[in-house]
């Protein structure tokens, strides 16, 4: 005979006090189960009874332990009920949500580029502190994962703090809040991620980073259409993209496209600013258009967008940037400076700050 016939056999020389009937024949036992040598199941009983089961449960328990090979019983009561039984169906999967607000932050405002080189991370830089300046509370965060420039840009170094292990405290410089991969990393340290660790990772910095209160979050976002823009659109409120290129053609093939990602993803175009547009010799005066000339303006009135402006190919301000204070704050009243200014101010006017 098994363990489980001879637990049954035991368990049927137990009475049920209210029908006379031993407790199998009854119903009362239910779930009867052996593991090895553990022995377990339940009582189902009326609950306004449940005073009068309680020694039979003992009685049962008793009665299972004396079986040979079992060494645990673990006997349970439960109350049935003449309530509809619980929905055991799956539930439905929560529909997806749509983007969200950054607690304290009014405006999001994505800084993009179609390639690499066009000085997208520059123009990030000088145009956060140009607003700061301008006396909006900044935001600065840095979510080109694979190649972080901002805390060299605005000479920002140390690790960010977390007092509760999962709120990340952003440092601060030339009026600006930021937040950079970089900060997390050592230098020279390759940031080694597939996609969902880079999104997981934008999704952090965007959510659980206290910001504060901030006027505008400018987000320098890596160059192309991938992981990066697509998280940031989908998940977060981006009241608008600036797209930065050069004049060439070959910079304004790659700008088309991220233009189209944006109007895919519904984000606004609020203007496109033209970097490297021109250099102006310092020795001579003489100027010269070394990437070409009026590509950005006329790319922007082919889309209907404004161009926000047009900034100088210029020693100063490559310099002012690995000097870790950019152009608009080692050299306010610089013409390069105010290029910034300019369209910090005429981003302010139009409300996108």
């Amino acid at each position: 005979m098994s363990i489980r016939d001879a637990v049954l056999a035991n368990l049927k020389k137990i009475t049920d006090p209210l029908s006379g009937q031993d407790i199998v024949a009854a119903g009362v036992v239910r779930a009867l189960n052996v593991e090895d040598t553990t022995v377990r199941f339940v009582l189902e009983i009326d609950p306004k009874h449940s005073d009068l089961y309680t020694p039979i449960r003992d009685v049962a328990e008793e009665a299972a332990s004396s079986v040979s090979g079992v060494e645990r019983v673990s006997a349970m009561l439960t109350a049935h009920s003449d309530k509809a039984p619980p929905d055991l169906k799956p539930k439905a999967k929560p529909q997806p949500q749509g983007p969200q607000a950054v607690p304290g932050v009014d405006r999001i405002v994505a800084i993009a580029s179609g390639k690499g080189g066009v000085g997208k991370s520059t123009v990030s830089a000088n145009l956060a502190c140009a607003l700061a300046a301008e006396g909006r509370r900044v935001g600065l965060l840095d979510a080109d994962v694979y190649g972080p420039s901002q805390p060299r840009m605005l000479g920002v170094s140390g690790r960010p703090a977390s007092p509760d292990g999962k709120t990340i405290l952003p440092l601060r410089n030339h009026g600006v809040t930021m937040m950079s991969m970089g900060l997390m990393t050592n230098e020279g340290q390759a940031v080694v991620w597939r996609g969902p660790m880079l999104m997981g990772a934008l999704q952090q910095m965007m959510s659980q980073v206290q910001w504060g209160g901030l006027d505008v979050l400018i987000v320098d976002l890596p160059p192309g259409t991938g992981d990066v823009q697509l998280t940031l659109s989908q998940k977060f409120q981006v009241d608008g993209a600036i797209v930065v290129s050069t004049p060439q053609d070959v910079a304004l093939i790659d700008a088309r496209k991220g233009i189209d990602m944006f109007n895919q993803l519904k984000t606004p175009i609020l203007g496109m600013i033209e970097n490297m547009s021109t250099h102006i010799c310092s020795k001579c005066g003489h100027e010269e258009h070394v990437f070409g000339h009026g590509g950005v303006a006329s790319e922007a009135a082919k889309l209907g967008v404004p161009l926000l402006g047009e900034i100088p190919l210029h020693l100063d301000i490559r310099v002012a940037a690995d000097g870790g204070a950019p152009i608009v704050v080692s050299k306010p009243d610089s013409a390069q400076a105010q290029a910034f200014r300019k369209i910090a101010r005429d981003m302010i006017a139009s409300g996108n700050a």
